[in-house]
């Protein structure tokens, strides 16, 4: 840290994201990527846009924000078009909250947000979720305080049904609620349906899982005029033009193709599902999930050990160190053969273990 950083974030914690390690290839199942690349006409359109930048991209992006409102039943000024979702998340704390209106969310989720939250300094609390790590819905209902949920959540996959969130929303009138649902195509039930209901509804989400578009970074939030605009604001004050004009190019050409997004993520559940029950065939307790990856662990084997042991052996899954969820990994989805391939590679691990005399059920 240099003498010239600001005191004000002496002490930031900052987020971590999944490793993109360049020292070899590795069966990459850490980052929650799509295994399938963007269609042709994605390429396409992004290469056509390519010419033109010499030019600014369009401040507003109002053909990408036309194209993803016409899609979800909105009007274009019930969208505001992101840098990832992860600027959507930003400005929507940087708008709602601040010492006044804090922000209320579980203690297991997506790391952004108490990331976003100090940086921004807005007090928040975190609400513990079961042993099971679930999230109680009811915990949230009523609280009058600014509401953020994962849904379905990070890192374990879990989906809240649409029903509950609706309580939450409709039970905090006077905050606001942010879905987020960077998740939601494969398998839960979206709360965009509940925008034109409740002025109070913010949600987010992105092409980076489902439409894989990871390094194009687009996001987008949607809800009520008024929210949005209030965002908008911010956006001019802080980062006028947001996505470049290739993103919004390939964004546009994606938003198209709506057959080759279903079969990808049709794809995705499907190998999720067979990755399921690989995993509980080797003993694993794996999360219910409604997203691209499963959150699981096993009884002969710490969770650190096993990432360690499967990076050795080239394959990449994610592991957080809050003791909680320390016994878990997350495991992203990737095609049927790489998930056979990690299902293969578990077995290597196992049997290695077992000649070792390290499997943890034997000690």
């Amino acid at each position: 840290m240099s003498k010239f950083f600001s005191e004000r974030f002496a002490n930031l914690e900052p987020y971590v994201p999944g490793e993109q390690p360049q020292d070899k290839q590795y069966l990459k199942l850490n980052t929650n990527e799509s295994p399938f690349p963007p269609q042709h006409e994605v390429v396409e359109a992004a290469r056509e846009a390519s010419r033109y930048l010499n030019k600014y991209s369009d401040p507003d992006n109002r053909k990408v924000t036309e194209a993803i409102a016409a899609y979800y039943g909105l009007g274009y000024e019930n969208v505001l078009v992101t840098n990832g979702s992860d600027e959507a998340l930003n400005f929507a704390f940087l708008a709602f909250a601040d010492e006044k209106r804090p922000l209320v969310f579980p203690e297991i989720t997506y790391g952004f947000y108490p990331v976003a939250a100090n940086v921004n300094h807005i007090p928040y609390e975190t609400l513990p979720v079961g042993d099971d790590l679930l999230v109680n819905y009811k915990d949230y209902c009523g609280i009058g305080k600014n509401v953020v949920l994962a849904n379905p959540n990070a890192p374990t996959g879990v989906a809240l049904p649409l029903n509950e969130i609706e309580e939450i929303v409709r039970t905090n009138p006077d905050n606001i609620v942010i879905v987020d649902e960077a998740y939601v195509d494969f398998g839960a039930e979206s709360a965009v349906a509940l925008i034109p209901r409740y002025r109070n509804l913010l949600v987010t989400q992105t092409f980076s899982k489902s439409r894989s578009l990871a390094g194009g970074r687009l996001g987008f939030i949607m809800g009520s005029e008024a929210l949005i605009a209030d965002m908008v604001t911010l956006k001019y004050a802080i980062n006028p033009y947001n996505v470049n004009s290739m993103t919004a190019a390939a964004g546009m050409a994606s938003i198209a193709d709506d057959t080759h997004f279903k079969n990808s993520c049709k794809a995705i559940m499907f190998n999720r599902d067979m990755t399921v029950e690989g995993l509980e065939a080797r003993g694993f307790t794996v999360i219910p999930s409604k997203a691209n990856f499963v959150f699981a662990r096993a009884e002969w084997v710490e969770g650190g050990e096993l990432y360690a042991r499967m990076k050795e052996k080239g394959v990449l899954i994610r592991h957080f160190t809050n003791p909680k969820i320390s016994d878990y990994n997350r495991i992203s989805i990737g095609n049927e053969h790489q998930m056979e391939d990690f299902l293969d590679i578990l077995d290597d691990v196992y049997n290695d273990m077992k000649k070792e005399g390290e499997l943890r059920e034997d000690q």
